[in-house]
């Protein structure tokens, strides 16, 4: 996923209609890996799909919680997709999707997958959280 992501920052990306040059790269970061699990596990133990937590919270609010201290924060969902390259392809067709991963001022990511069982709608459920630290 890291490899997909920097390189569409790599070489910049059209996200809807508006044009995003090129950005650095994004550096993997454990607490904001932390905080999508949990949002992804919540997802599967709830059975929903959805930015909210099943507690009300919001992507932010789980980055704090797990202990990074951000100045910005976004973040992508993702759910059923089966690979990498489906998610990534996925989010760059989705104007504000893309335009979270090819934002300049985000350093820092942190990725989750977690899978569904056959009591949820869908096989998997994908948290990514994108920040840029205080």
């Amino acid at each position: 996923m890291m490899a997909a992501v920097n390189a569409w920052r790599a070489r910049g990306a059209t996200c809807g209609t508006q044009a995003y040059p090129a950005a650095a790269d994004l550096a993997w970061n454990a607490t904001l890996t932390q905080a999508a699990l949990v949002h992804s596990e919540d997802m599967v133990a709830g059975n929903f799909f959805n930015h909210t937590g099943s507690d009300g919270s919001n992507a932010g609010q789980r980055a704090t919680a797990a202990g990074y201290t951000w100045r910005t924060w976004g973040e992508n969902i993702a759910a059923g997709q089966v690979g990498v390259d489906a998610v990534v392809a996925a989010w760059m067709a989705s104007p504000g999707h893309c335009a979270n991963i090819m934002n300049a001022r985000f350093g820092d990511i942190g990725l989750a997958c977690v899978a569904g069982g056959s009591g949820n709608t869908y096989r998997t459920y994908w948290t990514m959280v994108l920040g840029a630290a205080r």
